[in-house]
């Protein structure tokens, strides 16, 4: 099987590290990639929010499947147009992506098919903010309706700092979804879904904010761990049940059908699984941790998928351990973070690429806010973490920073089910 991975972040690395190991798979390429995936498959430089420009390179490959990881091609149909020139495509198509392009649409979705959320409220003009905002609180969150890259996201108890965020999303022609505010630990949940059909992969955590402790603003994420000691044995079918499968269910019915990888955050309390939100991909830094304990072949998963046979594949089987991702950003990330920075020790086992490139000597430099995934494997999370950390310790960025405390409190026993 010959695959084409579209994509330039870490995910991608993750997703083209996997399918490389898969007998199945017999070569993997990438558009457009990055300095670290250039260094293992062949890159093709192409503008992957044109269905035309992808369809034709897959042509050229002779591609017999191709598998899109970020939501932008995918919100603008880019699956679509790959089905429609006759090569199996992983990822949904554009009606089905709006699960994760239109918080709206995806809170439409979620009311018909039953599923635990939050109460939110749509705010498209400025005259009916304060109103709005003041039936909401003692925590705000206020998100762009909109894709965001996980950026567009405000949490916070000052009713003012919610104001702005909502006021500044409204003044660039946003809508505004603000929602009540979930409690409970928060978790990430990739299902394979087919139509109806729908297979969960290990259940992780993200690490939203900037810093320690889980501090600073919110970022597209700074590290994840996979599975989760503190869930409940039976919280992933549950998942699925209440949550994943009603959805699937409900956007068959809507004439959209899912197919590729839903994504479910959520927040877990005594009253089970409650939806933050869809995505319709791959999650990052997600994604790079629990596809460094899958023991199946991915090309056979995802192709499955994309050809509507996954009822009929063989149930996913995982490594034992734990395995922890460290995200390493440049200096200012989440803001205009500075790029052009040599890199080095990031050649070796276990660092992944997101933003980087060659500069005209040839050297690794930084090219975008998340630059480096770093993963760890371990017997445990404590393990995985010594391990995460082992390897970042000889990477240098300058000016790049990264939190210290991913997996810390899990693995300390500090994270519980209210």
């Amino acid at each position: 099987m010959r695959v084409l991975v579209i994509g330039s972040g870490a995910r991608e690395h993750a997703l083209i590290t996997a399918l490389l190991a898969d007998v199945g798979v017999d070569t993997v390429a990438c558009a457009p990639g990055n300095a670290g995936i250039a260094a293992v498959v062949p890159v093709h430089a192409v503008d992957v929010a044109s269905g035309a420009a992808v369809v034709e390179l897959a042509r050229e490959l002779g591609t017999d499947l191709v598998v899109i990881g970020p939501e932008v091609p995918l919100v603008l149909g880019v699956a679509d147009a790959v089905r429609d020139a006759g090569i199996a495509c992983f990822g949904p198509s554009a009606a089905a992506a709006r699960i994760e392009g239109s918080k709206a649409f995806a809170k439409d979705v979620m009311t018909t098919a039953g599923v635990r959320t939050a109460h939110s409220e749509v705010v498209d003009t400025p005259a009916v903010l304060d109103a709005a905002l003041n039936r909401f609180g003692p925590t705000w969150v206020v998100k762009d309706d909109g894709l965001a890259a996980g950026k567009g996201v405000v949490v916070t108890a000052d009713r003012r700092a919610a104001r702005d965020h909502a006021a500044e999303l409204l003044e660039l022609g946003h809508p505004v979804l603000l929602e009540s505010f979930l409690s409970g630990p928060e978790v990430s949940l990739f299902c394979l879904v087919d139509g109806e059909s729908v297979v969960p992969l290990l259940p992780a955590q993200d690490h939203k904010r900037v810093g320690d402790g889980d501090t600073g603003p919110n970022t597209g994420g700074m590290g994840a761990y996979t599975p989760l000691p503190w869930l409940p044995a039976d919280m992933v079918t549950r998942i699925v049940d209440e949550v994943v499968a009603p959805v699937a269910a409900e956007m068959v019915r809507r004439g959209c059908p899912f197919s590729g990888l839903l994504y479910a955050g959520l927040a877990v309390d005594a009253d089970g699984p409650a939806v933050i939100e869809f995505n319709c991909r791959f999650g990052d830094p997600e994604t790079q941790a629990v596809l460094a304990l899958l023991d199946s072949p991915l090309g056979a998963a995802l192709h499955a998928t994309a050809t509507g046979t996954l009822d009929a594949l063989p149930p996913l089987q995982w490594k034992d351990g734990s395995a922890v991702t460290v995200v390493v950003a440049a200096e200012n990330y989440p803001g205009r973070p500075r790029t052009g920075d040599v890199i080095t020790g990031a050649d070796g086992p276990g660092v992944l690429h997101a933003g980087t490139a060659r500069n005209d000597a040839g050297a690794l430099v930084s090219a975008g806010g998340r630059v480096l995934s770093v993963v760890g494997v371990g017997a445990d999370l404590a393990a995985a973490r010594t391990e995460a950390y082992d390897v970042l310790s000889r990477v240098s960025l300058p000016g790049g920073h990264f939190r210290s405390d991913i997996g810390l409190a899990a693995t300390e026993g500090r994270i519980a089910i209210p």
